[in-house]
């Protein structure tokens, strides 16, 4: 990692508890969490589980690039309760994080009940991209059989809220379920079969062979092997020596490479090179990459769920997950428009198409902005909120707008027909020939105020209201000018109010045409909705098609696994039955030759 990297913002020196194991409570650490919710970046997420003292916890270590971190222990009693994590920059991935997750040991004696092995094996699934199982030796039935906790999974997790006729498919798991792998210490034998080598891989195909038969003792054999092939379409399998002598087990993490067993020392190099460069981002369906806080909400939901007494449920966590951040993205979407608008518009605009067009833009990128930052919103509820919430905002700017026109032609108002005010205070109109006088310098005044720029869409309403307001000033003005006869001061009442009639309806004309430009933008707004949901709807459409084919492409390579190794099955026995049929006609020709 280069010093400038985001990842190395990941500060974890230690491991911490994440899910506390309590007197057989579990419960979630909220230093854990606030520590998770503070990683913006994608998780690739690697849980180990498996029998209490294999060394599970120096694995993990190893992972961390550390000698020590997660607790080893050097005696017989378990030192892992709950689920601890330690989240540290991925060493190959630029602007990722590992998050290891160290799990309390399975059958731990001191436990006495094995209810919550079962739901620490189901959340160590659940939160993992990566699904590590540790044993001691060789994959024999002992080894199956401590690995009963597979085969309880359906038991203990669903995929679907309401599964289709209230069962699950196998596929519905696989969609979800981490990449396995299964780690064996203190590996003693050769791999070999039929006197040749084998891979590790091989050796793990070959043990999760199941057995012709219908008996419960062939059910029971298959059962936990049918269980990892169906569940987990790509395994691994890594094989490790012994590390060192019994006596210095103990003192593991403070032993340095050179005083570890070489092959030891090469073969956890492998694991953790495999890990780095092969472990996948958490993700969810949907394409949906795993972050610290959605980490955080899954951990809570699926450890409330339990803690109520269901079952987690994948579908129903997402849904949490897709609630909370749907409703961040309505706020990050609205934060931006605010912001924008802030920055770009100034008021009063000259026109309301002005303020709309701006509007249109950052309503675009506001839009945008949600879509990328939401995902199964159910009915589109999120984006009608947010659609209702910009209507509102436009609505709210186009108010400010009116208003700070309106302050900005009233002030106006006062500074450009101050002199008016002034000299009919003065009695300067208040003669002969003075309404002539009056009437010239209104219009003066008047052409003066609407050449001045930028008085918005209030510059007409505001002038009407003042020329009204002065109505019975320019009539007493009018009626007392002695060189003006009757006829003529009628007539001059008339082209008066003719002119008000006429300014009234050009209000009118101009108040339609804004209502018009705001229907027509309402409109303009629903299409864009519209176009950006049905462009993500396409995107989420290829996606799902895409992990659907993916999905179907793992089931059908496990069943054209179990079909092959059908067609070998039966291979051997027709080999085996004309080999007897051979030994018997060379038995029959042999006798035959003798009689």
């Amino acid at each position: 990692m280069r010093p400038g990297d985001m990842a190395s913002k990941v500060h974890m020196p230690e491991p911490q508890c994440l899910i506390e194991n309590i007197n057989g409570r579990l419960a979630v650490n909220p230093k854990a969490l606030k520590l998770l919710s503070a990683i913006k970046q994608p998780l690739v997420v690697v849980a180990i589980v498996g029998l209490y003292r294999t060394g599970k916890s120096y694995l993990m270590n190893k992972l961390a690039g550390k000698n020590k971190g997660f607790s080893l222990g050097s005696t017989v009693q378990s030192h892992t309760k709950g689920i601890w994590m330690w989240c540290v920059p991925h060493p190959k991935k630029r602007e990722h994080t590992l998050v290891l997750l160290d799990t309390e040991g399975l059958g731990d004696v001191e436990k006495g009940d094995n209810q919550n092995d079962s739901w620490i094996f189901a959340l160590a699934i659940l939160l993992s991209s990566t699904f590590v199982y540790n044993s001691m030796g060789t994959i024999n039935q002992q080894a199956m059989d401590q690995l009963h906790y597979v085969t309880e999974l359906t038991e203990r997790i669903r995929a679907k809220s309401e599964p289709d006729e209230g069962i699950e498919d196998s596929a519905d798991f696989v969609s979800f379920f981490p990449d396995f792998v299964w780690t064996l210490r203190d590996f003693s034998l050769d791999l070999e079969t039929d006197g040749e080598s084998i891979t590790a891989d091989e050796y793990l195909e070959n043990s999760l062979k199941l057995k012709k038969g219908t008996s419960q003792k062939d059910k029971n054999f298959n059962l936990p092997r049918l269980c990892i092939r169906k569940f987990f379409p790509k395994k691994k399998c890594f094989i490790f020596d012994r590390p060192t002598q019994r006596k210095k087990l103990g003192q593991l993490e403070d032993l340095g490479d050179d005083e570890l067993d070489s092959e030891f020392v090469q073969q956890a190099a492998e694991f953790c090179s495999y890990i780095f460069l092969n472990s996948k981002t958490k993700t969810l369906s949907g394409g949906i990459k795993v972050t610290g806080p959605r980490l955080e909400t899954l951990v809570l939901t699926f450890v409330n769920t339990i803690s109520s007494g269901d079952l987690p449920c994948m579908e129903n966590a997402v849904l949490a997950l897709a609630e909370i951040e749907n409703s961040a993205a309505v706020q990050k979407a609205i934060a931006h428009y605010e912001q924008q608008m802030a920055e770009k518009l100034q008021l009063p605009t000259e026109t309301l198409q002005e303020l709309l067009d701006l509007h249109r833009d950052v309503e675009k990128e506001a839009i945008d902005i949600f879509m990328k930052n939401s995902f199964k919103d159910e009915e589109n509820v999120f984006q009608k909120e947010l659609a209702t919430k910009l209507d509102k905002k436009r609505d709210e700017f186009c108010d400010q707008n009116v208003k700070a026109s309106s302050e900005r032609c009233s002030a106006l108002i006062k500074e450009i027909f101050s002199p008016l005010e002034e000299g009919v205070k003065q009695g300067l109109y208040s003669k002969s020939g003075g309404y002539r006088l009056y009437v010239e310098k209104k219009e003066e005044l008047k052409i003066k105020y609407l050449e001045t720029p930028r008085k918005g869409l209030q510059a007409e309403e505001i002038l009407q209201e003042y020329l009204k307001s002065k109505e019975s000033v320019g009539e007493a003005i009018l009626q007392t000018d002695q060189t003006l006869s009757e006829k003529e001061k009628q007539i001059e009442v008339e082209r008066v109010r003719a002119e008000a009639a006429q300014a009234a309806a050009k209000m009118l004309e101009e108040m339609q045409i804004r209502n018009q430009q705001i229907m027509e933008q309402k409109e303009k707004s629903y299409q864009e909705h519209v176009r950006q949901l049905a462009e993500k709807m396409e995107k989420d459409r290829a996606q799902m098609l895409e992990e659907q084919e993916r999905t179907m492409a793992l089931k059908l390579q496990e069943q054209a696994r179990l079909i092959q190794e059908g067609f070998q099955e039966e291979n051997r026995r027709l080999h085996n039955e004309i080999q007897n049929l051979q030994k018997k006609m060379k038995k029959s020709k042999k006798e035959c030759f003798l009689s």
